[in-house]
C-alpha cells in the first residue's frame, strides 16, 4: 500500500464499486450478503441429509437394485466433494458470484429432475447434477464472505452465523424430509428447492457482490482435472469401506490407490508452477494445516458416531424417526448457540484454547454418553447431546475461521475449497473407521448364542437390524436369545466406538496446541490498522516503500480518476493487510 492511500480507499478497495460507501451506514448490505450467502449454505446442507428418510418410499416406487439404491443416497456427496476445489479455483478465475449463481441455476434444475425422476437411473443422474450445483454454492459463499468481511472481528461473526446455519439444515433435512414424505410424495423432498431457487437467483445477481482472485496465468485445467478424478477415486473407496466392504476387496482398493496416485501427481504438478491452481504454501502456516487437522478430526470422530447413535435410538429404544430426530435438536440447537456466540469467544479465548477447549468439551460429552444401555435414558442422553454440539460447533467454528484468516482474498475460493473437501473427507473416513470398530466390537457378541445355529448368526452378525429379522424368522426361545444378545452387543460396540470417538478428540485438542495463542486483529480505528500495516517492512512493501515522498508528487498529477485506477488494480490485496500483519506479528511471538 502506499502511502497516499486513505484508510477508508484501504479498508474496501476489495470490496466492489457498488458495495463501497457502506461503512458510514453501519455497513447493512454485508449482512444481506451475508444472509443471502446462509440461505444458500442451508439449501445445500439440507439436501445432504433430506432424502434418508425418503429411501424406503424411493424404493417401493422406483424398485431399484442394491447397487442403485446406493449410488441414489451416495451420489450427491461424492460428486460434490469431488468438485469442490475444481470449482473453488474456478471462481477465484472468473468470479465467484458467477460460479454460485450458476449453481443455483443448475440445483434448481437438477431438483426438478429428481422431483420427477421415472426410474433409478433418471433419480442417480439427477442427484449427480445436485452435486456439481453444491460443489459450485459451498466454496463461493465462503470465499464471497471473506471478501465481503475485511475485518477479522466481523468475519468471525459472519463464521459464526454461517456455521451455525450450516448445523441448523443438517439437522432440519430428516425431520422436513419425514414430513413431506407423509403427507405428500418423495419427490416433493426434491421440489422444495425450487422456490427457493426460483427467488435466489434474481435476489444473488443483484445483492451479491462480484469478486475474483489472482488472473495471473492460465487456470490449470489439467490439474483440476486431476484433483477432481484423484477425490472421487478416494471417496468412492472411503465409502465403500463404511458401506461394509474390505478395504483390501479390489473394488475398494484400486479406486483408493488410483486417487492416491492422482492426487500425489496434481501435488507435484502445482508445486512445479507459477502460478499453482491452488497454493500449497498455505499449509507450511501451521494456524491453516492444523486447521485443515482440526476439521477433520472431528467430523472423522463424530459423524460415523451420529449414524451409529441414531441406529441406538431406533433400533434399541425403538424411537420412531421423527422421535429420533426429535432427540437430536438438542445438538443442534447447542451448536447454534456456539455459532452466534463464538466470535466473542474467539476474541476472549484465542483460537488455541477454543479450539482445545471444544475438542476437549465434546470429548467428555461422549464420553459421557458411555451411560447409555439398552434402557432409555433421557437426561443423560440431552444432556451428552447439549454439551456434544456446542463443543462441536465450537472446534469447527474456530477452525474455520483460523483456516480462512490464512489465505488471502485472492485464494479464498481454492481455501474454503481445501476447507469443505476436508469436511467432506473427514465425514467418509469416520463412517468407514467408526463403523468398521463397532463392527469389530459387535460381531463377536452375536457369533455363538447357545440355541442359534451358525449360519444365523453369521447372518445376525451383519448388523442390529438383521439380527432383528434373522430372530424374528428363528421365532421361540432360540429367537429371543438372539434378539437379547444382539441388543448387548450393540450396546458394548458403541461404548468401545464412543471411547475410540473420544480419543481422536482428545488427539485434535492435542494438535490444536500449536495455533495461534492469541486472535490477532487490526487496530480499532483504520489509521492506527494503517500505519501498522506500513511498518511491515521491505519484505512485504518493499517496492512501495521504496518510492516514498518522490512518488506523491507523480500521484497528485495523475490526479483523482487515476488514484481510483490505483485503488482498483491493489483491490484485491488491500482487504489483506490486516490479516498479512495479524501473521507476521503470530510469527514474531512464536
Amino acid at each position: 500500500m502506499s502511502g497516499t492511500t486513505t484508510a477508508g480507499n484501504r479498508r474496501t478497495a476489495g470490496v466492489p464499486r457498488q458495495w463501497r460507501g457502506t461503512e458510514a451506514s453501519g455497513g447493512a448490505n454485508r449482512w444481506v450478503v451475508l444472509l443471502v450467502l446462509c440461505v444458500s449454505l442451508l439449501l445445500v446442507a439440507v439436501d445432504a441429509t433430506v432424502l434418508h428418510v425418503a429411501v424406503p418410499a424411493v424404493t417401493e416406487d422406483l424398485r431399484p437394485g442394491g447397487i442403485e439404491l446406493l449410488w441414489i443416497v451416495d451420489v450427491y456427496p461424492l460428486v460434490c466433494a469431488s468438485l469442490l476445489i475444481l470449482f473453488g479455483t474456478l471462481g477465484d478465475r472468473v468470479g465467484r458470484r458467477r460460479v454460485l449463481l450458476l449453481g443455483y441455476a443448475l440445483f434448481g434444475a437438477a431438483s426438478a429432475i429428481a422431483a420427477f425422476a421415472p426410474n433409478p437411473q433418471i433419480l442417480i443422474v439427477a442427484r449427480a447434477l445436485l452435486g456439481v450445483g453444491g460443489a459450485m454454492i459451498m466454496p463461493a459463499t465462503l470465499s464471497i464472505l471473506r471478501q465481503v468481511f475485511p475485518d477479522r472481528r466481523e468475519r468471525a461473526l459472519a463464521i459464526g452465523v454461517w456455521s451455525a446455519v450450516a448445523a441448523v439444515g443438517a439437522a432440519v433435512g430428516p425431520l422436513l424430509g419425514g414430513f413431506l414424505v407423509e403427507n405428500f410424495w418423495w419427490g416433493s423432498v426434491f421440489l422444495v428447492n425450487l422456490p427457493l431457487m426460483i427467488v435466489a437467483l434474481p435476489v444473488g445477481r443483484w445483492l451479491l457482490p462480484e469478486s475474483t482472485g489472482d488472473k495471473n496465468g492460465p487456470w490449470d485445467v489439467l490439474g483440476a482435472v486431476m484433483a477432481a478424478c484423484g477425490l472421487f477415486c478416494v471417496v468412492l473407496g472411503v465409502k465403500r469401506v463404511g458401506s461394509g466392504a474390505g478395504p483390501l476387496d479390489a473394488v475398494t482398493a484400486a479406486p483408493v490407490l488410483v486417487g492416491v496416485v492422482l492426487l500425489v501427481l496434481f501435488v507435484r504438478r502445482q508445486r512445479r508452477r507459477t502460478h499453482p491452481l491452488v497454493d500449497l504454501k498455505l499449509f507450511a502456516r501451521p494456524a491453516f494445516s492444523i486447521s485443515v487437522g482440526c476439521i477433520v478430526l472431528a467430523l472423522l470422530a463424530l459423524v460415523g458416531l451420529e449414524l451409529i447413535a441414531a441406529q441406538y435410538l431406533q433400533l434399541v429404544l425403538g424411537l420412531t424417526p421423527l422421535e429420533t430426530g426429535l432427540r437430536l435438536l438438542p445438538l443442534t440447537f447447542a451448536a447454534m448457540a456456539a455459532g452466534l456466540v463464538g466470535s466473542r469467544m474467539l476474541q476472549w479465548l484465542g483460537p488455541r484454547t477454543m479450539v482445545a477447549v471444544g475438542f476437549g468439551l465434546t470429548a467428555l460429552a461422549v464420553l459421557s454418553l458411555t451411560a447409555m444401555g439398552q434402557s432409555d435414558r433421557p437426561a443423560v442422553l440431552v444432556g451428552g447431546f447439549i454439551v456434544l454440539g456446542f463443543g462441536l460447533e465450537t472446534t469447527l467454528f474456530s477452525a474455520y475461521e483460523s483456516m480462512l484468516n490464512e489465505a488471502s482474498s485472492g485464494s479464498a475460493g481454492g481455501a474454503a475449497a481445501i476447507g469443505e473437501t476436508s469436511y467432506q473427507l473427514g465425514a467418509g473416513i469416520g463412517i468407514a473407521l467408526l463403523g468398521s470398530v463397532m463392527n469389530a466390537a459387535y460381531k463377536p457378541g452375536v457369533s455363538s448364542v447357545p440355541g442359534v445355529p451358525a449360519s444365523a448368526s453369521s447372518a445376525a452378525s451383519q448388523s442390529l437390524g438383521a439380527a432383528y429379522k434373522v430372530s424374528d424368522r428363528l421365532g421361540g426361545h432360540a429367537g429371543e436369545a438372539l434378539r437379547s444378545a444382539s441388543r448387548a452387543a450393540f450396546v458394548h460396540g458403541l461404548h468401545v466406538t464412543l471411547a475410540v470417538s473420544a480419543g481422536l478428540l482428545l488427539l485434535g485438542a492435542l494438535a490444536a496446541l500449536r495455533l495461534p495463542k492469541v486472535m490477532e486483529c487490526a487496530a480499532d480505528d483504520e489509521e492506527s490498522g494503517q500505519g501498522a500495516a506500513d511498518q511491515q517492512g521491505a519484505a512485504e512493501q518493499g517496492p512501495v516503500d521504496q518510492r516514498g515522498a518522490a512518488d506523491q508528487g507523480p500521484v497528485d498529477q495523475r490526479g483523482a480518476a487515476d488514484q481510483q485506477s490505483s485503488a482498483d488494480q491493489q483491490g484485491p490485496d488491500a482487504p489483506d493487510a490486516p490479516a498479512r500483519f495479524d501473521r507476521a506479528t503470530v510469527a514474531a511471538e512464536s
